[in-house]
């Protein structure tokens, strides 16, 4: 069982990827950031281990990302 330590609130996102919580709302809505409901009040949730895989997305210089496509 899954125990709320695992989740993070948008604002908690928000804070520690430096965006508003609009833009996390954002992303969560268009499918860039997976998000979970809590089953009582139906708040946004997100796993700790989907922001901090985001969070190294987000850090990586562009140059980096464009070397690690393979050429055809």
């Amino acid at each position: 069982m899954k125990t709320m330590q695992e989740f993070l609130l948008v604002k908690e996102v928000a804070r520690l990827l430096r965006v508003s919580p609009n833009t996390i709302r954002s992303w969560a809505d268009s499918g860039k950031m997976p998000e979970h409901r809590h089953p009582v009040n139906n708040y946004r949730l997100f796993k700790l281990k989907d922001v901090e895989r985001l969070a190294r997305q987000i850090a990586m210089p562009t140059a980096k990302k464009k070397q690690t496509i393979k050429p055809r």
